[in-house]
């Protein structure tokens, strides 16, 4: 039952939004199959926090979704900026049931128990001079609602977001004092592709490990979450 995390597929199966013109996404998606059905099983679980489709709405993810669900493994999906698709959990669940996508779980102020350890986690926001504070400290309390859910299980805290909280050269501190305050250990977050990658921080800070999983800063590989 082990536990892996990729971000941002950006799938665009009925949508025309190629991502193979950017510079390494060419027949992305079978990269993505090929090597999430080489490592993961059906007892396994993947993390997908954001930017899962180019759909404007959710009628135009199905095959996105399809795609998602033939994969193996349980899967958690987050929001990210560009799932302009998302809709209240009770209508997101009913056309994944619909559907017949039954490995398909949406993180929305809740938390999944995986194994040993709980998934917890939201969007999150940029930070940067421009960034709408209101948008932060509300997502900073979606981000706490979360992991208060996680804490409930007594089990280990993994908190996985779309936003990272952090770059080399700036810190999020609204998402940071909820993160402390949790005392979480163990941060997953996409967003940032390669072009952007000298902004991702990757180690340790206070005490946290933080690292960016966005498919083509991991070479569409599925990190396996070991702690």
């Amino acid at each position: 039952m082990a536990l892996f995390a990729i971000s941002d597929f950006h799938l665009s199966f009925s949508v025309d939004k190629p991502m193979d013109i950017f510079k390494g996404w060419t027949d992305y998606t079978e990269k993505l199959k090929k090597n999430i059905e080489s490592q993961v099983s059906a007892d396994d679980t993947i993390v997908i926090p954001g930017d899962i489709s180019w759909g404007l709405k959710i009628a135009e993810t199905i095959e996105d979704f399809r795609f998602i669900n033939s994969l193996p493994g349980k899967k958690i999906i987050g929001k990210g900026n560009h799932d302009l698709w998302w809709e209240s959990l009770t209508k997101m669940n009913r056309i994944m049931a619909e559907n017949g996508f039954d490995t398909i779980s949406f993180l929305y102020n809740n938390a999944y128990v995986v194994g040993d350890y709980v998934v917890c986690g939201s969007r999150g926001w940029f930070f940067d001079d421009t960034a709408d504070k209101k948008i932060i400290l509300r997502e900073a309390g979606r981000v706490e609602m979360s992991i208060k859910e996680a804490e409930k299980t007594g089990k280990t805290p993994i908190l996985f977001l779309h936003y990272p909280p952090i770059s080399k050269d700036a810190v999020c501190e609204e998402i940071m004092k909820v993160i402390k305050e949790h005392n979480i250990k163990y941060v997953y977050y996409g967003h940032i592709h390669k072009a952007g990658a000298y902004k991702a921080f990757n180690g340790k800070y206070d005490g946290i490990k933080f690292e960016c999983i966005s498919c083509d800063m991991i070479d569409f590989n599925p990190v396996k979450i070991k702690i």
